[in-house]
């Protein structure tokens, strides 16, 4: 064909200039095993029509017609003739044909090869390729496209247009769908069988093909049943038997949990038969965020909720009491994790669909905190301090001396009289040594003189001092747990407080009691997975440290204490709340009146400020985990944190050789943000080996 000419024009072209030209005499035609080629030039003659002949083609043709035919006809026929022999005219200018093989290419009208993709709706894809293969030519195809339910159909142009029209007539929906109400047996139990027992082999790999659907109806106890109308029919009648036949089963059944655990929904359904629930006995030995207020509070509201049901059911049993169907013992398998029910099939069933809507994989919450803490504190400090006296009295003592101020200049100048001689014995050893103490203990400028002249011992210290301190401290607690599950992480340290002391008759045999208080960062935390993927926390937060010591037993803690309760996205940071805390204190000691001479009372005066800044900020971000991927994601984030700390200070990662030597598995590495382009894909690091 020409290039962007549709080979069907071409045949409708050569069909219309046919019938354009003048009419001969119409033609009777009479070929017995007469010569293809031969058949062809006879073509030729009649239709004025060119032909190529592929020399592939020969053999032997038998045309016959019982009356004459126009110059159109007998084009038609000829292609007929053609393609029952295997053969097509492929159009190849104005008037031109190529006669060729089928399988050669495509032909003209509907002769001609072409590929056509046909939807189904209702039946199978494999099912529709049986139900074609008697429409098909010799050279025809038909595959089936089971991802896209469709067929794909190869044969002349004619022939694919009855396979159409077959499967228009096959391809309808005659299934019909009947309900089946269940009395005694439950209807996702019975489903899951009646499933299993209509499943087909079929398909590749295993694959199985269902020709009858059952779904179960968990609100009416119903199935629903779907398919052909004789397999529906069958599938119903056995739903019935087996509901029947329910009715008579065991009154006993062992029911093995998957996810729940068997002490925590053992009370529920004891509440729901009118029974008084056991305590839960949970496995993780968390019962509330233990050990803070906080905790305490929790439990008792906890209590509460959990009495609440459990007194409106004892108020509304009266008559289920007495219905000896509704009675049921419940008790549980710790081995197995398992629940045994003694009752009737009918309690049986609905015992059995509250175990399977609360056995369910729960999601687990990652929590992480970041507690901001920064200090800065500034100080400063300007003394004179002076003295004069005489050795023997003859001058009065004099002197200024304040306690915001150092050193200490009366020490100073009773060690320079020790110095002298002028103090002798203990009090002069004293002197000294407090003067030591008094000079060791100062900052900043300290100047000044002190010493013995004649009679008479005088002195004065000039000290000046400024300080400025800045602190940041920077806490990152993190813990994982399951959804509505409380948990607490405490890092920090246990002191002795003392609660109380006693005496003996005689006072002797003293002792004392003390308790232990957590000192450190504690965080509790309770998330609740909502809607809409945000995450409701109850949070107790507590930064507590060691402030001072008194009598070497007490100790005065500092105490930084958040309680609240907040919703929050699916990895989204918050801020829970700060603490700005700015405390400036100013003193000044002086002697009167000269203190206050204007210039010179500087030498009479000392002066301190002091400003402390303090700000505290918490901050919190829940990440949800719903599939072991999300857990591996966030196993590998941590992880990769420490490997890189860990090359950046030793040049390789002990905790890779760990899970190597140790876990016997390859540690995990946080996903790229985008995967790399395959050209450029690495392969996988080697084993980190531990560095001898």
């Amino acid at each position: 064909m020409r290039r962007g000419i549709p080979l069907w024009r071409h045949a409708v072209a050569a069909i219309a200039l046919m019938a354009a030209m003048p009419s001969p005499a119409q033609t009777t035609v009479n070929l017995r095993e007469a010569d293809i080629r031969a058949f062809i030039d006879d073509v030729a003659r009649v239709t004025g029509a060119t032909f190529v002949i592929d020399p592939r083609v020969q053999g032997k043709v038998s045309v016959v017609s019982e009356k004459p035919l126009g110059r159109s006809q007998y084009f038609e026929l000829f292609l007929a003739t053609l393609r029952a022999n295997g053969y097509v005219a492929v159009p190849s200018g104005t008037g031109q044909y190529r006669v060729q093989p089928a399988e050669a290419g495509a032909g003209v009208g509907g002769a001609r090869f072409s590929t056509a993709v046909i939807q189904l709706t209702n039946i199978d894809a494999q099912q529709a390729v049986d139900s074609l293969r008697p429409v098909l030519s010799r050279n025809g195809s038909a595959s089936a496209n089971r991802a896209g339910n469709a067929v794909i159909v190869t044969d002349f142009a004619d022939n694919i247009s009855r396979a159409r029209q077959v499967l228009r007539d096959v391809d309808r929906d005659r299934s019909t769908t009947q309900v089946v109400q269940l009395r005694n047996a439950g209807a996702r139990d019975l489903a899951t069988s009646l499933q299993q027992l209509v499943r087909q082999p079929g398909g590749t790999d295993g694959a199985t093909a269902t020709a009858v659907s059952v779904v179960p109806v968990d609100a009416s106890n119903a199935i629903a049943i779907r398919g052909e109308q004789t397999q529906v029919a069958r599938v119903a009648k056995i739903a019935r038997d087996l509901d029947q036949k329910a009715a008579g089963g065991s009154e006993s059944r062992v029911i093995f949990l998957q996810h729940a655990d068997a002490s925590a929904v053992m009370p529920v359904l004891q509440q729901l038969m009118g029974q008084t629930p056991t305590p839960v006995q949970s496995s993780t030995g968390i019962q509330g965020l233990a050990g803070t207020p906080f905790g305490n509070r929790q439990q008792q509201a906890q209590q509460q909720a959990a009495a609440a049901p459990v007194a409106a059911t004892a108020a509304n049993v009266g008559v289920a009491a007495g219905n000896s169907r509704r009675r049921a013992i419940i008790t549980r398998y710790e081995g197995a994790n398992a629940l045994i029910i003694a009752a009737p099939p009918e309690i049986q069933r609905e015992l059995g669909e509250v175990i399977r809507q609360l056995d369910t994989r729960r999601a687990q919450v990652q929590v992480e905190a970041i507690i901001v803490e920064i200090s800065d504190t500034a100080a400063r400090q300007l003394g004179v301090q002076f003295m004069l006296a005489g050795k023997d009295g003859t001058v009065p003592l004099i002197s200024s001396n304040f306690s915001n101020a150092a050193p200490n200049l009366l020490a100073i100048a009773g060690a320079v009289a020790a110095e002298k001689g002028v103090i002798t014995g203990d009090a002069a050893d004293q002197f000294k040594e407090a003067a030591v103490t008094s000079l060791l203990g100062t900052t900043g400028l300290t100047s000044g003189i002190a010493s013995l002249a004649g009679n008479t011992i005088f002195g004065f210290v000039i000290n000046a001092v400024k300080s400025d301190v800045n602190s940041n401290v920077l806490s990152t607690p993190s813990i994982l747990t399951l959804d509505n599950q409380p948990a607490r992480i405490l890092v920090g340290q246990e002191i002795p407080v003392t609660t109380g002391e006693a005496l003996g008759n005689n006072l002797d045999n003293s002792f004392r009691t003390v308790s232990r208080q957590d000192v450190g960062i504690q965080l509790a935390v309770k998330p609740q997975i909502n809607a809409g993927g945000t995450v409701t926390l109850t949070i107790n937060q507590i930064v507590s440290s060691i402030a001072a010591t008194v009598a070497d037993t007490d100790f005065i803690l500092n105490k930084r204490e958040l309680e609240t309760a907040v919703t929050v996205g699916d990895g989204q940071i918050l801020a829970l709340g700060g603490l700005l805390d700015d405390n400036e204190r100013k003193s000044l000691q002086k002697i009167p009146l000269l203190g206050d001479i204007p210039g010179l009372g500087v030498f009479f005066r000392s002066t301190g400020k002091s400003r402390v800044k303090t700000n505290l900020m918490i901050f919190i971000r829940p990440t949800i985990i719903r599939s072991q991927a999300d857990g591996d994601a966030v196993t590998a984030n941590r992880w990769d944190s420490i490997r890189e700390s860990q090359e950046a200070m030793l040049g390789f990662s002990s905790l890779d050789a760990m899970a190597w030597d140790y876990l016997r598995v390859a540690p995990p590495y946080k996903p790229a943000p985008f995967p790399p382009p395959a050209a450029t894909a690495q392969p996988a690091p080697a084993p980190v080996q531990k560095k001898r």
